[in-house]
């Protein structure tokens, strides 16, 4: 591939990956991420020619420019995307895959004074968040995820999603099929780190409390049968003559968080509520039990 096919490829590049690029031009003149690669291009050959000095000039140029610092010896692949960029760093014996992206802030850097591989290694298809801190010769599998401001200091297995300090996994994101990434690249890219289908913790702490309170239902039911039994027995009276069971409680069947239809916002629209029991076909007394999933 000609240096002007790869230029066309860097610039193509950031049209799915940032909803503000207009045009080529633009991005070729005021980007400095991509400015910041083509920079280290330069500095890397002539780190390969031996002509050390020189390439640590030529980098320490870029970083006045740009605001980022790539050692030369860095290893970057191909359609790599530094969004915004400032304050980038990017150690010495680093390696970085095809279509990775990094946010501003974010430290590509060692642990270790000794000499050899010190900085870490990223697969294909990684984002790192803003402010992300990636340290140590450790491993980023293929489209592994770190959210912004994460502290990563240990391998990280291919699809995972990492966030916190020290950085955990949250998620793990799904074998999909080649038709499905084609539809997921082409309708859009997960910004700053944070995947779309990353566990809401919003969402499973409702879940949680929903769960709390059917299980304090149901044992709540338990003691009320107890002490019907109990009433019944004291009185003298046969079981099937006992009282009548307590009524029942309001149905939460159809009761969402989810995106719906809406003529007013469009196609599809955040909503949150329950649907009239007229709707549902039923009366309130009926699956008193059920809750939304």
């Amino acid at each position: 591939m000609s240096p002007w096919q790869r230029v066309k490829e860097d610039i193509d590049s950031v049209f799915t990956r940032d909803p503000a690029a207009r045009n080529r031009l633009e991005i070729a003149l005021t980007y400095p991420g991509i400015h910041a690669i083509w920079w280290h291009r330069l500095a890397h050959q002539l780190w390969f020619w031996r002509l050390r000095l020189l390439a640590r000039v030529v980098a320490n140029v870029s970083r006045w420019l740009t605001g980022i610092e790539i050692h030369p010896a860095a290893k970057i692949g191909r359609r790599c995307f530094i969004d915004h960029g400032m304050g980038v760093v990017i150690g010495e014996t680093a390696e970085i895959g095809d279509d990775c992206t990094l946010y501003h802030g974010v430290t590509l850097g060692g642990t270790q004074w000794s000499a050899g591989k010190r900085h870490p290694t990223l697969g294909n298809g990684v984002v790192v968040g803003a402010g992300a801190k990636v340290l140590g010769p450790i491993t980023l599998g293929d489209g592994v995820r770190v959210g912004s401001n994460a502290v990563l200091l240990k391998d990280a297995p291919p699809g995972t999603t990492l966030v916190g300090i020290p950085a955990r996994i949250v998620g793990q994101r799904p074998e999909i099929s080649e038709q499905q990434a084609r539809i997921a690249q082409r309708l859009g890219f997960d910004a700053y780190g944070v995947a779309q289908d990353m566990p809401d913790p919003v969402a499973e702490v409702i879940d949680r409390l929903l769960n709390h309170v059917q299980a304090g239902d149901d044992r709540l039911a338990s003691l009320a049968a107890r002490v019907r039994q109990m009433q019944a027995q004291m009185a003298g009276t046969p079981d099937d003559s006992a009282p009548s069971e307590d009524p029942p409680l309001p149905s939460l069947a159809g009761c969402h968080l989810a995106s719906a239809p809406s003529p007013v916002t469009g196609p599809v629209a955040d909503v949150v509520g329950c649907p009239p029991d007229a709707e549902l076909g039923r009366t309130p007394s009926q699956d008193s039990t059920s809750r939304p999933r």
